[in-house]
């Protein structure tokens, strides 16, 4: 899943790599791939994720991974970062999901009843990046959807979400609800169709697999 999500960046993009498994997509972009990645606590230009023996402590992306620069990389304030993500210059931002509806609906920073550390980044990025896709697991912990007809926990945008990469499928949001495009090697469509909350639109030629 992460590795197909790579495939969504272009070179020239400015890309923001949400908590979770979004940060891992800088392990799967070849070292000079021309992309400047951004982390809202402060960094442009990301380079790869380091263990903690080779780190600078110093150096961590939003989710606190230990990352390393390349040559451009800038570090700045909080008021900056922002200022980055509120004047529309995100091209893309990869976020994770709770849960996404058929309409674009996010919900991503909060499970009430639940610590949440507050919603942080995650509404700016998904109201101002200028195409939003999640990357999330097709289901919970328990076995339930998370792509559904609506979202039932506090949402953080309202029609903003793109693209879905899920363990089992690549799924885009239409004006008429989720719409198929690949299928994860090994997982049938009645067993996509089984796991997901809502309807979603099957190609009626053969179905791409990654």
């Amino acid at each position: 899943m992460v590795a197909r999500a790579a495939q969504e960046i272009a070179p020239g993009m400015v890309v923001n790599l949400g908590i979770g498994l979004p940060t891992q997509v800088v392990n799967h972009l070849p070292a000079d791939f021309p992309v400047c990645l951004h982390s809202e606590n402060g960094l442009t230009g990301i380079g790869a994720m380091l263990p903690y023996d080779e780190a600078d402590r110093n150096l961590i992306d939003a989710g606190g991974a230990y990352v390393s620069t390349i040559p451009g990389s800038a570090f700045f304030d909080s008021a900056v970062s922002f200022a980055l993500v509120r004047s529309g210059r995100l091209d893309l931002t990869l976020l994770g999901a709770f849960e996404v509806a058929r309409n674009g609906d996010l919900a991503n920073w909060k499970i009430p009843g639940k610590f949440s550390p507050g919603a942080g980044g995650a509404i700016e990025l998904a109201q101002k990046a200028r195409r939003v896709v999640v990357m999330t697991t097709h289901c919970d912990r328990k076995g339930n959807p998370k792509l559904l007809d609506a979202c039932t926990l506090p949402l953080t945008a309202r029609g903003r979400v793109a693209r879905i990469y899920t363990d089992m499928a690549v799924v885009d949001v239409t004006p008429n609800g989720f719409a198929l495009r690949e299928l994860a090697t090994g997982v049938s469509v009645a067993e996509l169709r089984a796991a997901t909350g809502a309807p979603i639109a099957i190609p009626q030629s053969d179905i791409p697999t990654f």
